[in-house]
Parts: C-alpha cells; sequence; structure tokens
C-alpha cells in the first residue's frame, strides 16, 4: 500500500516556500513600463499560432533567448500542446540549467501536467537562484491556491502584481483578490483590452463580470444560518434506478418549502437544480449561467437564482444562491448537491451507515467561533455586508447582516492535532484532487467525485498501466449530455489515502475538457463503487480528507 505521506513534504515546503520567496522579494526592481513586442502582441490577441511562429523565429535567430522560449512555453500551454511544452522548456535547461526563468517556466508546465508535487520542486529551484521573477510568484500563488495556503496564495499574487503589473496572466489573477466593487471596474478596464483568452474563456469572464454587476446593482444579504443547530446528522435519501436497484445517494431538501432529492455529489460545486425544481420553489433568475460537466455538449444555458430558504436537516439557511439547469436535463434528476456547500462544516459522509453527520470544524489558534454559512456564493460575506449596509445607508431596504460575523481571511490550512491522520489533497474550486497510485509505477491526479457511479480513468492514463479497449456497450452521460467515445480499461489498482483497491473493467474517456478549465491534468475519477465501503470525512476548509474503510461491509448500491 502506497503512503499518503510519500506527497506530504510538498505542501510543507510550498508554505515555507510562499513565505520566504515573499520576503526575499520586498527589495526587487518593479516594471514600470512595458511595450509587448510582435510575439507577444499575438498571444494577448489570442493569435497562438502566429505567436508560436514568431517566437520559434526568435529561437532560431538566437537560440539562448529564455524570454522567447518561456514566451514560447506559454503559447503552447495555451494551445493545449503540453507535451510539446515540456519538450521545449527541457531542451533550453539541458544548455542553460541554471535558468530561473526557464525553471519557472517548467514549473508552469508541470502544474498543467497534474504534478503539482513535482512543479513545487522547480519553483523552489528557481527561487533560489531569482526571487525577483514576476512570474515565479505567479507559479507559487497557484501552488499555494491547490494546498490551501489562501493566505500565502494571496501574498503571492499581489507580489506578482507589485512587480509587473502589465502581465495579463498575472494582472488577471490579481483582479480576483480585489473587493467586490473595485474587482469590477479592474475586470471591465481589463476585458476592455487583449487578455490572451481564447473564445470560451472570454465567454466565463463576460458572464462572471455580468453577474458582478448585478449584484452591485442588486444586493442581496449575505447567505447565513438562521436555526439554532450548527450540527446535525441527515440520512441519506436512496435515488432509485428502478423499483429494486439503488442509482445514488441523496439528501431530501427544501428550497422555499419545496421538498427536492439531491444527489450527492463532491464532483459537482453548489446546489443545481433542474427547471422543474425551480419552477416549484418560485426561484427568479438572478443572473445567466453556463452548466457544464462530463460528456461532448457543448455546456448548457441556466441561470443562477436566490433562495430565501434552504433546509438540510435540522439546519436553515436563507439567501443562499442556486444554479439551475437549462431546459434539458440530461442526468434526469432533481439536482445535485456538491459537499462544499457544508465547506463551514466538518463534512462526513458516512455509506455505510447511509448519512452525513455535519459537525464543527476545529478553530484555528486565537480565533473565536462564528455561525456557519452555506458555500453557494463566490463572492465573500464581508462584500454582502457590506453591499447591503450601503444599499441600507441609500434608503433601500436591506435585510440585517449575521450575527456573528466570519472571521477575516484569507487563511493557511491549519491541521488541528485531532486532524493529524488526515491527508492533505488538492483543491481548486469546488473540487477535490488526491494524487492516486496506479497499479504501484504511476502516480496521476484523480477527482473525490461520489457523483460518479464507477471510477473511471482517462485512456492515456490507463495506456500506461494496463490494456485499453473499445467497448460499445458503455454509455457515460453527463450534465454535457453523453460521452461518444467510451472505452474500458483491463485491470487497475488505484492506491490513496491509506486505501488500496484493485479494479477489472474500469471505465475510460477523455478528460481533456476538464483539464484544461482546471489547468491541470486530470486522470479521472475516483467514484461511488469505490467508495461505498468507507466513511468520507472531509475539511474542506483545509483541504483534508480522511477515509475509513470497513471491508465487512456489503456494498449498498445494488
Amino acid at each position: 500500500m502506497m503512503k499518503a505521506g510519500k506527497w506530504a513534504g510538498c505542501w510543507l515546503t510550498a508554505a515555507l516556500l510562499a513565505a520566504s520567496a515573499s520576503a526575499g522579494a520586498a527589495n526587487c526592481a518593479v516594471v514600470t513600463q512595458h511595450v509587448a513586442g510582435p510575439a507577444e502582441a499575438a498571444y494577448l490577441g489570442a493569435e497562438f499560432d502566429k505567436a508560436a511562429g514568431l517566437y520559434r523565429d526568435a529561437l532560431k535567430a538566437k537560440p539562448e533567448d529564455e524570454g522567447a522560449r518561456a514566451g514560447l512555453v506559454r503559447v503552447l500551454l495555451r494551445q493545449e500542446k503540453v507535451a510539446e511544452a515540456a519538450q521545449v522548456v527541457a531542451e533550453g535547461l539541458e544548455k542553460a540549467p541554471g535558468s530561473a526563468v526557464l525553471l519557472t517556466a517548467r514549473a508552469e508546465v508541470e502544474l498543467r501536467e497534474g504534478e503539482p508535487w513535482v512543479a513545487v520542486q522547480s519553483a523552489n529551484a528557481a527561487s533560489r537562484l531569482d526571487v525577483c521573477l514576476p512570474r515565479l510568484h505567479l507559479v507559487l500563488s497557484e501552488l499555494a491556491e491547490l494546498s490551501s495556503l489562501y493566505m500565502a496564495e494571496k501574498r503571492e499574487i499581489e507580489m506578482a502584481h507589485r512587480l509587473d503589473p502589465w502581465d495579463a496572466d498575472i494582472r488577471g489573477a490579481w483582479i480576483w483578490t480585489l473587493p467586490l466593487r473595485q474587482r469590477v471596474e479592474e475586470l471591465k478596464t481589463f476585458l476592455a483590452g487583449p487578455t490572451g483568452s481564447d473564445t470560451e474563456t472570454r465567454v466565463h469572464e463576460e458572464l462572471a463580470l455580468d453577474e458582478m454587476k448585478k449584484r452591485l446593482a442588486e444586493p442581496h444579504p449575505p447567505c447565513r444560518l438562521v436555526s439554532t443547530a450548527t450540527e446535525t446528522q441527515i440520512p441519506f435519501a436512496r435515488l432509485m434506478y428502478d423499483a429494486t436497484h439503488t442509482n445514488s445517494f441523496g439528501l431530501d431538501v427544501k428550497l422555499n418549502d419545496h421538498r427536492a432529492s439531491l444527489e450527492i455529489d463532491t464532483g459537482a460545486g453548489g446546489i443545481l437544480v433542474s427547471r422543474g425544481v425551480a419552477r416549484s420553489a418560485g426561484l427568479k433568475p438572478f443572473a445567466d449561467a453556463e452548466i457544464g460537466g462530463i460528456g461532448d455538449e457543448a455546456s448548457g444555458k441556466g441561470y443562477r437564482a436566490f433562495a430565501a430558504s434552504i433546509k438540510i436537516g435540522d439546519l436553515e439557511f436563507q439567501n443562499c444562491m442556486v444554479e439551475v439547469m437549462g431546459s434539458k436535463n440530461p442526468i434526469e434528476i432533481d439536482g445535485l448537491i456538491g459537499m462544499d456547500v457544508f465547506s463551514h462544516f466538518l463534512v462526513t459522509l458516512d455509506y455505510p451507515g447511509r448519512k452525513l453527520a455535519l459537525g464543527k470544524l476545529p478553530p484555528r489558534p486565537g480565533e473565536g467561533e462564528a455561525a456557519p454559512q452555506l458555500g453557494t456564493r463566490e463572492d465573500d460575506e464581508e462584500d454582502g455586508a457590506k453591499l447591503q449596509g450601503e444599499a441600507k445607508a441609500a434608503g433601500a431596504e436591506a435585510a440585517p447582516a449575521p450575527v456573528v460575523a466570519a472571521p477575516k481571511g484569507p487563511f493557511d490550512r491549519y491541521v488541528s492535532p485531532e486532524m493529524k491522520d488526515y491527508t492533505p489533497v488538492y483543491r481548486r474550486g469546488h473540487m477535490l484532487m488526491l494524487p492516486v497510485g496506479l497499479s504501484q509505477s504511476k502516480v496521476k491526479l484523480f477527482i473525490l467525485d461520489t457523483g460518479a457511479w464507477a471510477t473511471s480513468i482517462s485512456p492515456a492514463a490507463a495506456r500506461e498501466v494496463t490494456k485499453v479497449h473499445g467497448d460499445d456497450s458503455l454509455h457515460v452521460t453527463g450534465l454535457n449530455g453523453e460521452v461518444k467515445k467510451a472505452y474500458m480499461a483491463d485491470e487497475v489498482t488505484f492506491i490513496f489515502a491509506h486505501v488500496s483497491q484493485k479494479i477489472q473493467w474500469v471505465p475510460s474517456f477523455d478528460t481533456s475538457r476538464l483539464s484544461k478549465d482546471l489547468g491541470l491534468e486530470i486522470s479521472g475519477f475516483l467514484g461511488a463503487r469505490t467508495l461505498e465501503l468507507t466513511t468520507i470525512h472531509i475539511d474542506y476548509r483545509d483541504g483534508l480528507v480522511k477515509f475509513d474503510y470497513d471491508a465487512k461491509r456489503v456494498p449498498m448500491m445494488r
């Protein structure tokens, strides 16, 4: 069995590196003026083929030009030509192994390859050579975010922006650290010029800007807990495939007192409901949204709405945001509830006991206890309360802010003494990602996904350890419809967080769209059939999980 401790040093290294690199960069020179050359201008205009050609021409004329080589690497990564980017940076480091610029570029490649535990070593080496590189701090901010080091992430992106406010990638990341009103103004200015975003990314950015404008124009009170209970246990609801077979497990939820059974899905974020549920619950559209997931069709057009009341077990939350699917419902259920909505709680998914337990997270040192919230909104509680105060001062009606304000952050991961046997995982948004050993040889990133029926693997990852066959009888469907090309891998042993399971006939399908969206190579999903004999403890706040495995239990999903 592979031990999780193999990667423990990576998170520690990232934490120490982030602190020391920022301290060392305090006296670095700042870029005060910047004129984009032809290759960079093409990159910013999303003319990636042209930009790659110009960078290659520059390297032919001057092979030792590390700036041109790093620029070419960025273009290739934007084109999703990851293997080619790795080759370009490797060729440069053969000639200049002590180049901090190229070591930083290698860390960017390693992140996209889905190996943050390797990328941190390259970033560490680059920082020992030159802590004044702005893009080094951008990479460090990404490593810190993945390891739930949110204070370090903010510090690093602020340092990167201070050193080079002209770099579009740095500026784009920095904007999301700002308070809502300033974020809107900066994003409007940013999107008015060339940013290097492709068409799909641009659509997401414009949708986000439109929603944030609406939040400023129509401020809502912060989502808050109004019931007295701060801990609870909630029985699973069986979601049936037919009269005698369980398809998955869910939670009975009341949205504005309308009952819905939502599938428990650690691979989803927030609360997502069907158009029918939204109509019955009286959920009015607030902002447009794209609803996407597994499948080969384009993302669906949905919307976001505020629910006046959400009741889950003994808990009631008010003024919380949910997402609503488009007219099509490819998954044919009431909806999904991502466990990240309970990120203010210690989440225990007890599959053998068929229940969800929500408990208190251990307070950080010196921190008082705050009322838990429901994690369904991207803007923070401070923004919501501030906007409500402004609306009230202007004469508009406004609901009171939470009685107990959430502690101000951001914070770095805290591992309390009682959670020392938990395994650190990587987190990006609502996704929890684990390094998984495959058949004792390869280590890849997998998403913890209780909403997936079976554990699955990408064809590329599977072929490294076993044989892969086409299978016309296999049908994989998600929020983006059906996967057109599905395969079957012969046999793979999955080793993660002190759990080892050998699986024959593993479903296999392409994960490149998700990998592009996350900026990390995702090699598959740890699904319900792998997890059904475990009790899963999740601390979303600190990016920690623990699996209690009971081999004596009989699988329930039949």
